[in-house]
C-alpha cells in the first residue's frame, strides 16, 4: 500500500532528514516543534502530537490527511507512532521520563534558556500574538516585541481586562476582538467542521481562538503565536497540586500528575491547530518546542505546583522578562475567562435547550451544525 500525497504536502513541521534521523535513533525530542505526514512509505506523528494527522478508518485504506474534514471516516493517528504501508501501526517514540534536576537554580536556568530561545526564534513578519494577559502569552509576546497582540472575548470579561492591564505594563499594541451571539452562531458550525468535534468543551475552548485568528488574518497576519502547552508542561492546573486527593487524576505525585496532564496534549492540540487554520492563521507554539518540553520534564515537583502557586519554575524563569504583576498573575481557563462557555450556554437555553435536558449545550451545537 502506498500513501498518496495529501493536500499537496507530504510532511509538516520538520525537514525530511530531521524526521529520518529521529526514526533511525528513536529520539523522541529531536529538536523540532512537532511534525506529521508521509515519509519513506510510512506515516509519522511526533511524540506530543503537535501536528494533527488522520487516516481513513477503513482497513488498508491508503487515504490520509492533515484535516479530518477531508476524509469520510477520519481517525486520529496516535502520537509518537508510525503507520506502515501495510496498514499496521507501531509506537515509535515515547515521551522521556528523566530524573528531576535537584539543583533548583540549574533547573530554572535551563527552563529560562529553553523558553527565551524558543519565543525569540519566530520571524515577526506576518506574526500576531494571541494574548490573554497571563504569563504564558506574555513571555511569547516578549519574544517578538514588534508583533501586535490580540485578545478575544465578550466586553467586560476577565481575559480582556487582564490583557489590557498586561499590555499596558508591557507597552504593547493590543487589539480587542469583541464577539457576540451572532458571531458564536456563525462560528460554531465552522469549528465543528474543521475539527471534527462537537462536544461543548472543545467548542467553548475553540471559539475565542477562532475569533482571535480570524481578526488577525483579516488584518493581514497569516501566523498566530500562542502559549499552548505551558499549563500542561509546567504544572498550571489545580488538579496537580494535591493529586492524591483529586479524583481528576490517577497519579498520586505532582510529577506523575503533571505527566498525566502532558499526555492529554496529543488529543487537545489538533482542536487548537485546526481551529486556527480554519480561521486563516497558521499556529506558532514556541512553548511546545522540544527544548522547552525537555526542560519542563526535568523540573522537580516543588518547581511545578504547590499550595502556594503553580507554574513555579516557569514564573521564576521569566523574571526580568515579564513584569512581575503579569508573571505572578493567575488566569481563568479560556472558555470561562472570555465568557465563551457562559454565552454558548445562554444561547442554548434561549433556543429551548434547558439545563435539565441531557447535554443541552451539545444538542444546541448539533442543531446549529444541522442548520448551517
Amino acid at each position: 500500500m502506498q500513501f498518496p500525497t495529501a493536500e499537496g504536502e507530504q510532511l509538516r513541521g520538520a525537514a525530511l532528514e530531521t524526521v529520518r534521523q529521529a526514526l533511525e535513533t528513536g529520539e523522541p525530542l529531536s529538536g523540532t516543534a512537532g511534525f506529521a505526514g508521509a515519509i519513506d512509505e510510512m506515516l509519522v506523528r511526533d511524540v506530543l502530537g503537535r501536528e494533527p494527522l488522520y487516516v481513513e478508518a477503513v482497513t488498508n485504506s491508503p487515504e490520509w490527511a492533515f484535516s479530518p474534514e477531508l476524509l469520510d471516516n477520519p481517525e486520529l493517528v496516535s502520537a509518537g507512532s508510525v503507520v506502515h504501508d501495510d496498514g499496521t501501526t507501531e509506537q515509535q517514540w515515547a515521551l522521556p521520563d528523566p530524573e528531576p534536576t535537584t539543583d533548583h537554580q540549574d533547573a530554572i536556568a535551563t527552563v529560562r534558556d529553553a523558553v527565551l530561545t524558543s519565543v525569540r526564534e519566530p520571524d515577526s513578519e506576518g506574526l500576531a500574538i494571541a494574548f490573554s494577559g497571563g504569563v504564558d502569552s506574555a513571555v511569547v509576546a516578549a519574544g517578538v516585541p514588534d508583533a501586535p497582540c490580540y485578545v478575544a472575548g465578550f466586553e467586560g470579561c476577565h481575559d480582556v481586562e487582564a490583557a489590557r492591564e498586561a499590555a499596558d505594563l508591557l507597552d504593547r499594541d493590543l487589539r480587542v476582538v469583541a464577539f457576540d451571539h451572532e458571531d458564536i452562531v456563525r462560528a460554531v458550525p465552522e469549528i465543528v467542521r474543521a475539527t471534527g468535534r462537537s462536544n461543548p468543551m472543545d467548542v467553548q475552548i475553540a471559539l475565542p481562538l477562532y475569533f482571535t485568528a480570524e481578526q488577525a488574518a483579516a488584518d493581514g497576519f497569516d501566523r498566530l503565536a500562542v502559549g499552548q502547552g505551558a499549563d500542561e508542561l509546567f504544572g498550571g492546573y489545580r488538579k496537580v497540586v494535591n493529586p492524591g486527593e483529586d479524583h481528576r487524576v490517577e497519579a498520586d505525585t505532582v510529577r506523575g500528575a503533571t505527566r498525566e496532564v502532558v499526555s492529554t496534549l496529543p488529543e487537545q492540540l489538533p482542536r487548537d491547530v485546526l481551529t486556527l487554520r480554519a480561521a486563516g492563521a497558521e499556529p506558532v507554539a514556541p512553548l511546545l518546542h522540544d527544548r522547552v518540553v525537555d526542560a519542563a520534564l526535568r523540573l522537580p515537583p516543588e518547581l511545578l505546583a504547590t499550595e502556594d502557586g503553580r507554574k513555579i519554575g516557569l514564573r521564576h524563569a521569566v523574571e526580568g522578562v515579564v513584569p512581575d504583576p503579569v508573571r505572578r498573575a493567575e488566569k481563568k481557563a479560556v472558555q470561562y475567562g472570555t465568557y465563551a462557555a457562559r454565552e454558548l450556554d445562554r444561547l442554548a437555553r434561549q433556543a429551548g435547550f434547558k439545563k435539565r435536558m441531557d447535554d443541552h449545550v451539545g444538542q444546541y451545537i448539533d442543531q446549529l451544525v444541522a442548520e448551517s
